[in-house]
Parts: C-alpha cells; structure tokens; sequence
C-alpha cells in the first residue's frame, strides 16, 4: 500500500501523469491493466485521470463519462492501443455492462482501463485490479491511497 497527499489538482494531474508512464514501462499481461477509482463525488478521481491521459500521451481532453459511460482513447505504444474510461456511477449494477462489451475490453491485454466507481461492477472485475482511494483532506487537498 502506497499513499500520496497532493495539495493541487496540478499535483493530482502529475501523480496520474507519472502512474501512467509507469503501467506503459510494464511487460504484457495476458488480460487489460485495470484501475478501480473509489472516492465521494469531486474527491479527485477524473483530475487524476487527466494526468494519466498525458502519461499515456493522449492529447483529447479526457472529462468524467457520467452520462455517457464510457469513453475510448487510442495510444500508441508498443504494448497497449486502448485506454477505457469508464463512470459506472449511474448504474445499477454489473448487468449493465453486458451492453458495453465489458468482458472482451477487459480480456483484451492491449487495453488500459480506468473504472470511476468500481464497486458496482465488482461481480465481473478481474482479479489483479489496481486499487486507488480518494479522499478529501480538505478544499485542495486529497489523499491517494494505492493497493
């Protein structure tokens, strides 16, 4: 377990920026590379992703998907092609996924997978999943808690 204290989104954006350089350093997996994003509402989740969308060297403007779910980005790299952003906010449950052809994105090794809200979908998440908790410290800073 790793923990983290930013005091700015700029720091935020830089840990997802740098957490993101790192997963594209890492040997193929037979399955996608998947990160679970737990935290209230404004807790810091997308701003760590909009650093993570720069480490992966995604230029379009990565914004929550709450209403439309999920959003896709191509990279080009070496090992990975795919970063999935996912808000499973508005769900009811994992059944809802099956529209979103959940299981081949996940099974595919060349994807990359960010899950806002993960707990509503736990029943069909793979094992191996990179856990980060958000928490409000106070009106700039949070804690990111990595398992």
């Amino acid at each position: 377990m790793l923990k983290k204290i930013t005091k700015s989104i700029k720091q935020t954006q830089k840990i997802g920026e740098e957490i993101a350089k790192g997963i594209l350093k890492l040997p193929a997996i037979k399955t996608a590379t998947v990160l679970g994003l737990h935290g209230n509402l404004g807790a810091g989740k997308t701003t760590f992703l909009q650093g993570f969308a720069k480490g992966l060297k995604i230029k379009d403007k990565v914004l929550s998907p709450t209403f439309v779910i999920q959003k896709r980005f191509k990279i080009k790299d070496r090992n990975f092609k795919n970063f999935y952003h996912i808000d499973c906010y508005r769900l009811k449950d994992h059944k809802d996924m099956s529209a979103l052809d959940f299981k081949e994105i996940i099974s595919d090794p060349e994807n990359i997978i960010a899950i806002e809200w993960p707990g509503k979908i736990k029943k069909v998440l793979p094992k191996g999943v990179i856990n980060i908790d958000f928490r409000f410290i106070d009106d700039k800073t949070r804690e990111l808690t990595f398992k």
